[in-house]
């Protein structure tokens, strides 16, 4: 008898018969209906009494929380999962180098997003959408502090540029608005619901570098460590400069744990033993596929500096990658650098700091050139974040998990010499929001609140404005689906 038959009622259904469904629970679940709170608790117990009842450690537990057998996100409904994340960039973009020339479905993508030809039916590009939100500070702490917020930043003593001190945004950002729309329903409920990702963050907290919020003067920093993330993903790890072989203990206790659980528990599993075995032998193994000359040779681990910008990139997003596929979080945020970043990408030969750059005239060739460079590295690393997904399958062998998972990526400024919050870059990848995507969509200044809606419309979530009011009129932008 599977162990699973030991907790659940002889009247719920076996994983292995209903792929989809939280088996752990006190009863069997009907569909549309919602569980009481006494149900959850319950819930809850039986997850712990399983855990118990295989006589798991404290250091396998992590593994075990997200499997459908006994993790938090139960899909009953038969809905399929959606996901969203949001990929920071800064300093603005060359607009000649980035914009197609053409609107409709028949576009030419210009060198900085030429990446992601392949992707051209999966993308929307969006032109014309602005960042209308004034008030206290400069526009690098407004497009920072409002992009996700869409409201006005407090008064504050943090000094920026030319304009006014200000603080931290009025309200939430539109990520923590849609994870706890998801947080609220048990059928989308995650471990974490949300994780903030970053590289090359600087270590200090000011409207520069925060761009979610949990609500009014409620900042979220980043984590930009990839073994801080590892250890808040998986628990904690004996060395943070290197990931020793963390399984090897946990052989027999996985191959246990394996033989008690679904056909979708299993497979969740096995990728978690291919997952860390990979980020072990990658660690272990230094930089590859990268400029031997533009990083130091890495021994003991990976430092968490400039140098070392390109392998952290990637780290952080197979980290970020592999909490969506283990369903640990729905929306998640990537954020390189800050606002006023000043990087310097050795890797691409070009020793200016990237915000020093994007202050030289349109003029400036050697500028331009540069700039177009940095701004096509982070597109590059876009795509590999959209080659994971599109080569990832799901769980359920529902298809790929970018067919439920929506990339946004944008900045805090349209240009960066100019400072302009207008035609702010919103590039989105992926089928998670059901947008009708394949186009280069043309506007004249909308209200970036207007795609904040309708980020949460398409997960549901039919609020009516968010953040400043008087900017959401009009609500949710129909084009888009």
């Amino acid at each position: 008898m599977n162990h699973l038959q030991h907790i659940i009622p002889s009247d719920s259904p076996t994983v292995d018969n209903h792929p989809s469904m939280g088996s752990c629970r006190s009863q069997s679940a009907k569909s549309g209906s919602r569980r009481t709170r006494s149900q959850r608790t319950e819930s809850n117990s039986s997850r712990r009494e399983f855990l118990k009842y295989l006589g798991v450690s404290s250091a396998v537990a992590p593994f075990l929380w997200n499997l459908p057998e006994v993790g938090f996100a139960n899909v009953v409904s038969g809905r399929r999962k959606q996901r969203l994340i949001v990929m920071f960039s800064p300093n603005g973009i060359v607009p000649k180098n980035f914009w197609p020339d053409e609107e409709g479905g028949d576009f030419k993508l210009k060198p900085i997003l030429k990446p992601l030809e392949k992707y051209k039916d999966q993308m929307l590009i969006m032109n014309g959408v602005s960042n209308k939100i004034r008030g206290d500070g400069d526009s690098h702490m407004r497009g920072m502090g409002c992009l996700l917020t869409g409201i006005e930043l407090f008064p504050g003593n943090i000094q920026g540029g030319s304009h006014t001190p200000a603080g931290w945004a009025k309200g939430l950002s539109i990520d923590q608005e849609i994870k706890n729309y998801l947080q609220k329903n048990p059928e989308t409920r995650t471990r974490f619901g949300s994780l903030e990702f970053g590289v090359v963050v600087p270590n200090k907290a000011d409207p520069w570098t925060r761009m979610v919020f949990a609500g009014p003067n409620q900042p979220i920093a980043p984590i930009d460590n990839p073994y801080d993330m590892f250890e808040k993903m998986y628990g904690k790890l004996n060395d943070q400069q290197t990931i020793k072989s963390i399984l090897d203990p946990l052989k027999e206790e996985l191959k246990s744990v394996k033989s008690s659980l679904g056909s979708q528990g299993r497979n969740l599993i096995e990728q978690h033993e291919t997952f860390v075995r990979e980020m072990e032998i990658e660690i272990q193994a230094g930089p590859r596929e990268v400029n031997p000359k533009a990083l130091p040779t890495i021994e003991s681990g990976v430092k968490n500096e400039n140098d070392n910008m390109p392998l952290l990139s990637r780290m952080q997003i197979e980290l970020l990658v592999n909490s969506l596929q283990t369903d640990m979080t729905r929306v998640a945020t990537l954020q390189f650098t800050r606002s006023v970043g000043g990087a310097r990408l050795k890797s691409l030969g070009i020793e200016e700091n990237h915000h020093a750059l994007s202050h030289e005239s349109d003029r400036d060739k050697d500028a331009q050139e540069k700039l177009t460079k940095i701004d096509t590295w982070f597109c590059e690393q876009l795509k590999y974040l959209v080659d994971k997904l599109a080569t990832t399958p799901e769980a359920d062998g529902s298809g790929m998990m970018l067919d439920n998972t929506t990339v946004v990526w944008t900045n805090e400024l349209g240009q960066g010499n100019s400072h302009t919050l207008n035609n702010i870059p919103f590039v989105m990848v992926g089928g998670g929001l059901d947008f009708k995507m394949g186009r280069s969509l043309k506007y004249k200044k909308l209200a970036h609140n207007r795609l904040l809606i309708s980020l949460a419309h398409a997960f549901g979530h039919h609020i009516e404005s968010f953040g400043n009011k008087q900017h959401s009129h009009g609500g949710v932008i129909s084009e888009l689906s």
